[in-house]
């Protein structure tokens, strides 16, 4: 939107060719980042502590309420 809204203002041509590029950039580092967190997520077992994780989560939860 704040792209949008720099181009709409803007009269320079080098400028606005600029913003599109970064506009683009952005657009695709956001994809990315998608396809990356997808792949991270298909990829997480059960032996990943470092992730939301339901059983090591009930393990520690288990732990806790014996104290």
């Amino acid at each position: 939107m704040t792209y949008d809204n720099i181009l709409r203002f803007c009269d320079d041509p080098d400028v606005k060719d600029a913003i599109r590029f970064l506009r683009q950039r952005e657009v695709v580092h956001y994809q990315r980042f998608g396809e990356n967190l997808r792949i991270l997520t298909d990829k997480l077992d059960s032996k990943n502590f470092y992730a939301f994780n339901p059983e090591f989560d009930r393990k520690c939860f288990k732990n806790q309420t014996k104290k």
